[in-house]
């Protein structure tokens, strides 16, 4: 009886471990997405300030910006999210 509980134990123990792995590593690459997100969104504001000088051009360059940006994640989470769900053979 004791052996059978102490088994449960490590295979719950081996679970907890698998699991913690598992969401560190994924909040690691959600923290470097959001890194690289940065990145990107600060190398195209210096765009629009760069190829629209007069600060009038810049709101309706930065809502562009954000529709453009906004769309895509769209796009991209769709596609990501048939991918997860697809069946593998």
């Amino acid at each position: 009886m004791k052996a059978m509980v102490l088994h449960k134990i490590k295979e719950e123990r081996k679970k907890i471990q698998k699991e913690i792995k598992e969401k560190t590593t994924g909040y690691i690459l959600a923290a470097l997405g959001l890194v690289a997100g940065l990145a990107w969104n600060e190398a195209i504001k210096s765009f629009i300030v760069t190829f629209f000088p007069n600060p009038g051009n810049n709101v309706l360059a930065n809502f562009l910006y954000a529709i453009a940006v906004t769309i895509f994640i769209v796009l991209i989470t769709v596609y990501l999210l048939r991918f997860s769900q697809r069946p593998t053979d």
